[in-house]
This record gives structure tokens, sequence and C-alpha cells, in this order.
């Protein structure tokens, strides 16, 4: 990467694409709620909140409608009684699952160096 990409890729404003992106998917939520849709394929709300566990019902719906909103998910309402909503990766959502499970392996590579440092700074 150049020194002119880079520019154009940190803008202080609101269009930097790298800001913008890192603000919606740098949340403790969004990269697992792709990851668990990308492996486990198509959810009802429910089974998502299964298999992340942790995160309150509040907190999921205001995942997915930010998802959604950036075009990564797709939520598809079946006229039923009772309604049946389910949760799928878009092709642009599809497309980030190689970055972040190049982004998860470098972590499981180098979490415990980042420990041992961290441990090493707390005690220096």
């Amino acid at each position: 990467m150049t020194k002119e990409d880079w520019k154009k890729y940190s803008e202080a404003d609101s269009e930097c694409a790298v800001r913008n992106v890192l603000d919606r998917l740098g949340d403790k939520w969004s990269m697992l709620v792709i990851i668990v849709l990308g492996v486990e394929g198509t959810l009802r709300f429910n089974k998502l909140h299964s298999f992340i566990g942790d995160i309150s019902q509040k907190m999921l719906t205001v995942t997915l409608k930010s998802l959604e909103a950036d075009g990564l998910i797709t939520r598809t309402v079946f006229p039923e009684i009772p309604p049946r909503v389910e949760y799928a990766l878009t092709e642009r959502g599809a497309s980030l699952l190689p970055h972040m499970e190049a982004l998860a392996e470098w972590a499981a590579t180098h979490m415990e160096g980042i420990y041992a440092s961290r441990e090493k700074y707390v005690r220096s």
C-alpha cells in the first residue's frame, strides 16, 4: 500500500472507509454473528442466540439490525402464525469470512505471546 492509498483510507471523517467499517465490525458482537452465520448457515433468532450465548436478546436485535442496514445479512420474515424469521449472510457478508478467519488464525497463533507481553508490561 502506498502513502497515497493510506491517506485515502485513513481520512479523519465519516467518509473514511476503514474507520467506518471498523466502527461497525469492531464492536463486541458483529464479527461473532457473521462467523456463526457463515459456519451454521441460515438461522432463526433463538438458534442464533443459543450459539452466541452470553449476548442479550436486545443486543442481538440491535446487532442484527446494524448488519442488515449494511447489507451484510438478510432478514426473511415468513407469513406464518407465529411468524418465522430467519437470518443469513449476504454475498457481501460472506466475503468477510476469509478475512475474519485469517484474523482468528493470527490471534490464535499470537495470543500466548500477547498475554506474555501484557504480563511483562504490568510487572514493569
